[in-house]
């Protein structure tokens, strides 16, 4: 398949909106801050045909051209995300029915079903042109298809596939009535057509959790087939491109590891809101990366200012998007792209961020710090690509757990699975450790790694339960938390004690769980044995009641009727350790449990650093290179021991304890002779 040669820098680019005085001006912008590649024609599909089968390609051939003649490259994007008014009026089934039964009119992007028969014909009908016409051009870098996925749809046609689906899962519908519960508020059914979608009409989205986590089963399904189908033409054409959609920065409507099996590479649009701490930032990318089993991926939006629909629209700070493109490429991108080049006059993004701005030339702060990064990108060369990032630690995260976890009606309705996992990656990122996410399947192999923790593992797949006590036994340290082994995978709960199929590797039994309000807190009471820092620690949020059976307590509740109850244990099973932390405690027990545990295991960052100073690394077949990122914004410090390093930017020798300025981003290449890293 082909690769790139160089870092991928520039992004979404609508030239059908400007005049050809314009597009000439934006190649010597473009050039001048070294933009490399631009993903276009994302929502042209009423200009490429303006009529069913008429087509009009005259004027995209020519801003092609314009472009290879400036050496820029293309990401070549069927226009699909934004069909024609011509294809809804005329074929209104293409239109997506809403959760309260109503079919849309033409309007919004993405407003499709994909599961229209229509919409996929006339979607493959213009792939179909944009294969025949540059499938071998020789500005082609990649396809891009369609434009962030996640349109929920509930017509007719989506209720029989729905059904259909459903069939092909269970086989029978007895099956399904033994796998949904459905005896249970006397919801039993004795044919598929008897099911319907989970609406506002019936509010199963809300009280059948059951049916509502088999329709966002469905759903990905769906919308991955809706993806297929113009894979398959683009492919046809010529299979050495590779073909990739772009993933929303709100990444639950999707099971992205089902979504993305179908793509060559993961491209996700990184929106960070201005209050994100970097690790949560740099979760977000690592689950990227974890997709395809530690591939690097596209970085194919983000903007280099403000966003424009966030309530308070904060400009990036001077640095701001240097760093934040960075830590993109820190932490698997092989790409730096925006979205926009050029900032659109009119419409709902007339305020987002742009390489160019309102003003149209280069005399502004954001082109400036585009054009030294670009150069920068140009200096790096291939330094990195497809470089991969070792690790021996893992967090499991699974989009049905995450699902099933916030349906679920109790205990509490602060479930946040998102937050929860950055709770237990940023002990790992405070301490530049890294870190693979990791899918719990009933094959995942967990014998590379040197501590698994699977925050909130609240459903358990068959087999998932097995191979992790096996890992355990094994040799493995397993960290389990709170709402873990309760259900399966059709959100039946066990039937035995909690934590299920988990419990004999934890050593523990859940007999409660109490809910605490936002604003109650308890005490975490620390055993003499367990040689904490602390004392104590305070717990919030959920308190599991729970009995030591095999397991050793490291500490027991302070407060409440349950005083002097364990709430954190280690157990000691086979040849490894299985941790139960059935709480959510603070930070500050999280970051010296995984010191515990570090020392134990010999797990180890990778330097030592100032707080907030990010340092990870890639490895290809050109070497190891480290990312040193100050997300402060004063001087901070890194200490590189005795490891010999050159700046790939500079050309300086480094070694030993290093400065490093407010917001900055030192690129280093492990020398030769530089010593071996953790």
């Amino acid at each position: 398949m082909k690769q790139a040669d160089r870092i991928y820098y520039g992004g979404d680019y609508n030239p059908d909106q400007w005049d050809e005085k314009t597009l000439r001006e934006d190649m010597r912008l473009f050039k001048k801050a070294g933009i490399n590649l631009l993903t276009l024609p994302v929502f042209s599909w009423a200009k490429l045909e303006p009529d069913e089968g008429v087509y009009d390609f005259a004027w995209l051939d020519h801003i092609i051209d314009v472009i290879w003649e400036n050496g820029i490259r293309l990401c070549l994007a069927t226009p699909t995300t934004a069909q024609p008014a011509w294809l809804s009026t005329r074929y209104p089934e293409v239109l997506p029915v809403d959760i309260q039964g109503r079919r849309r009119t033409h309007g919004m992007r993405v407003f499709f079903c994909v599961n229209s028969l229509k919409y996929r014909e006339r979607a493959a009908a213009i792939a179909h042109e944009f294969g025949r016409r540059y499938a071998h051009h020789p500005a082609l870098a990649m396809w891009h298809v369609s434009n962030e996925y996640g349109t929920s749809c509930y017509c007719p046609a989506c209720q029989a596939k729905f059904r259909l689906w459903l069939r092909r899962r269970y086989g029978s519908v007895e099956g399904l009535n033994e796998r949904w519960h459905t005896s249970f508020w006397g919801r039993t059914v004795y044919s598929f057509e008897e099911v319907t979608l989970p609406t506002e009409l019936n509010d199963d989205y809300r009280f059948s959790p059951a049916i509502q986590l088999d329709y966002m089963r469905f759903l990905t399904d769906s919308t991955a087939e809706c993806f297929r189908n113009e894979y398959d033409v683009l492919k046809s054409y010529n299979p050495e491109i590779p073909i990739l959609t772009n993933m929303s920065g709100f990444i639950k409507k999707l099971d992205q590891f089902t979504f993305t099996k179908e793509m060559d590479v993961v491209g996700w649009d990184n929106y960070p809101w201005p209050q994100d701490p970097p690790h949560f930032v740099a979760m977000k990318h690592d689950i990227m990366r974890g997709l395809k089993g530690g591939q690097s991926f596209v970085l194919t939006e983000q903007s280099p200012n403000q966003q424009n629909w966030q309530p308070y629209n904060k400009l990036k700070r001077p640095g701001e998007v240097r760093l934040l493109s960075y830590q993109a490429m820190a932490h698997g991108a092989d790409t730096c792209l925006f979205f926009q080049m050029r900032q659109s006059i009119a419409g709902q993004e007339k305020f987002h961020g742009a390489i160019i701005s309102h003003a149209g030339h280069e005399n502004t702060r954001v082109f400036r710090e585009a054009e030294k990064l670009g150069h920068e990108l140009e200096a790096l060369g291939g330094a990195f690509l497809r470089g991969r990032t070792p690790a021996k630690a893992a967090l499991l995260m699974d989009w049905n757990n995450w699902w099933a976890l916030e349906l679920a009606s109790g205990p509490s309705k602060d479930m946040d699975y998102l937050r929860t996992l950055a709770r237990y990656y940023k002990p790992f990122h405070d301490r530049n450790i890294p870190v693979d996410f990791l899918n719990p399947a009933g094959d995942t192999d967990y014998s590379g790694y040197s501590l698994v923790v699977a925050p909130m593992l609240y459903m358990t797949k068959p087999g998932v339960a097995e191979r992790l006590t096996e890992y355990v036994k094994a040799g493995g340290t397993l960290v389990a938390t709170v709402m873990s082994g309760i259900a399966d995978e059709n959100d039946r709960c066990v039937f035995g004690e909690y934590p299920g199929k988990l419990k004999d590797a934890l050593g523990v039994w859940v007999e409660e769980t109490d809910a605490l309000r936002p604003e109650e807190s308890n005490r975490m009471v620390m055993e003499e044995s367990a040689a904490f820092p602390e004392k104590s620690y305070s717990c919030s949020f959920l308190c599991d009641l729970m009995h030591a059976r095999t397991a050793q307590p490291l500490a027991v509740y302070g407060d409440d009727f349950y005083a002097g109850m364990p709430c954190v244990t280690k157990n000691r099973f086979g040849k490894g350790a299985a941790y139960y932390i059935g709480t959510q405690p603070e930070d500050r027990f999280l970051a010296d449990l995984l010191q515990a545990i570090c020392k134990e295991t010999g797990l180890k960052g990778l330097f030592t650093a100032s707080a907030g100073v990010e340092i990870t690394r890639r490895v290809n077949e050109r070497g190891t290179v480290i990312f040193v990122l100050n997300h402060n914004p004063g001087e901070a410090w890194a200490d590189f021991g005795a490891a010999k390093l050159t700046d790939l930017l500079t050309g300086k020798r480094l070694t030993g304890k290093q400065a490093v300025a407010g917001r900055d981003a030192l690129i280093l290449r492990l020398d030769e002779d530089g010593g071996e890293l953790p």
